[in-house]
This record gives C-alpha cells, sequence and structure tokens, in this order.
C-alpha cells in the first residue's frame, strides 16, 4: 500500500459508513484481503450496526483475518453491550475465529438469551468452541431449549446438539420422556436425525409428532 495504514484504516472506516451497500461490502472485502491491526476497532464497531447480511458476513470473514490474540480480547467485549446485534456479531465471529480460549464466554445468560437469533448464534458458537470434554456439560444446557421457537430455531439447536456427537445422546433421550409434547417432538426429532441422518428437519418433526401421538 502507498498510503500509511492510519490512512488505510481511515478510508475503510469511511466507506464503511456510506450509505451504498455496494461500497460497504467492496470496503469489507479490502480490509479482510489487506488485514491491518488497525482495522480492528473500525471492523468490530460496524458489526454491531451494519445492516446488510452479506456486509456483516465479509466483516466477520475480515475478523478472522487479524491475529486472534488481538481480535478475541476485543470481541469479548461486545457480548456484554446492550446491543443486540452486537452480540450476536460477537458470537458469531468467536465461532468463525473457533479458538477454544473463548468456550468460557459462552455464558448460559446467552445460550437462553431471549431473541432467537442471539441464542441460535450462541447455540452455534457454543458447539463449536467447546472442549470435547464440555460436550456433555453443554447438551444438559442446550436441551432446556427444546420446543422453543419457529422451524428455523429448532432446527438451528438440533444441529447444534448432533454436532456434539454421542456425548449429546442421554441428554437429548431424557428430553424425550418430558411431560411437555413440544419439548418431547422436538427431542425425538432430533434423536431421529441422528440415527436417520438422510431425513430433512421437517420430516423429522412430522415423524417425531406421529410417534408421540401413537405413545
Amino acid at each position: 500500500m502507498s498510503m500509511t495504514p492510519e490512512q488505510y484504516a481511515a478510508n475503510i472506516a469511511r466507506a464503511l459508513d456510506v450509505q451504498d451497500q455496494s461500497v460497504r461490502l467492496q470496503a469489507a472485502m479490502a480490509a479482510g484481503t489487506h488485514p491491518h491491526p488497525d482495522l480492528l476497532e473500525t471492523l468490530v464497531r460496524r458489526c454491531g450496526v451494519e445492516p446488510d447480511f452479506f456486509v456483516r458476513e465479509t466483516l466477520a470473514w475480515a475478523l478472522t483475518r487479524l491475529p486472534a490474540d488481538d481480535v478475541l480480547p476485543r470481541v469479548q467485549r461486545e457480548l456484554a453491550s446492550k446491543n443486540i446485534q452486537a452480540r450476536t456479531q460477537a458470537l458469531h465471529v468467536l465461532s468463525k475465529v473457533g479458538d477454544e480460549r473463548a468456550w468460557p464466554w459462552i455464558t448460559p445468560e446467552l445460550l437462553h438469551d431471549a431473541d432467537d437469533d442471539l441464542a441460535r448464534t450462541a447455540w452455534r458458537a457454543a458447539a463449536a468452541l467447546a472442549p470435547e470434554s464440555q460436550h456433555g456439560s453443554l447438551a444438559d444446557e442446550l436441551v432446556k431449549e427444546f420446543g422453543r421457537g419457529d422451524a428455523g430455531t429448532q432446527m438451528a439447536l438440533s444441529v447444534a446438539l448432533l454436532g456434539l456427537g454421542d456425548a449429546a445422546v442421554p441428554a437429548v433421550t431424557s428430553a424425550i420422556r418430558s411431560q411437555d409434547a413440544a419439548v418431547t417432538e422436538h427431542a425425538r426429532a432430533t434423536d431421529l436425525l441422528r440415527t436417520r441422518p438422510e431425513l430433512a428437519f421437517d420430516g423429522a418433526v412430522e415423524e417425531a409428532k406421529r410417534i408421540v401421538a401413537m405413545g
């Protein structure tokens, strides 16, 4: 680059604030293609306010191009933000970085957040970051959300649990015996996906409903 790092970071910051989505996307791509530590604050800040999905994804990718030792502590601070999007994107970035040092930051409060999008992102991040020794305890926590939300939310939870492998089986099996029909159906659908991976989620749900109805 012919410009100084400070000038480069300032140019990226200005481009990320313009109204034109295509300009913001190009700026985010440039930030990832030519990563520099001076971009860290700009990228994290923009993640919390960027309205376009594709730009947010590119911002997250750009952050993964920076040293994890710099990114992790800065992103951790966002997990305490009052801004739901900032917390959600922080979780997303942590899952993309994939560094187990961030595992302790995925708290039960995040896993059970009232916002479905944030909770789904927390489930994905937890499944990606949890060390194998913690898979069973994470499954115990995740099954508390069986029956929650729409089909997309329920599928996200099932995928997270399936990602934990055999360690999740006891928790899922226990949930199948719940007195709550919605919990039982979701748990059984998740178990069907484990034993019959050729099933689509909707098909697993319908079969689970039939099984539960038959007693």
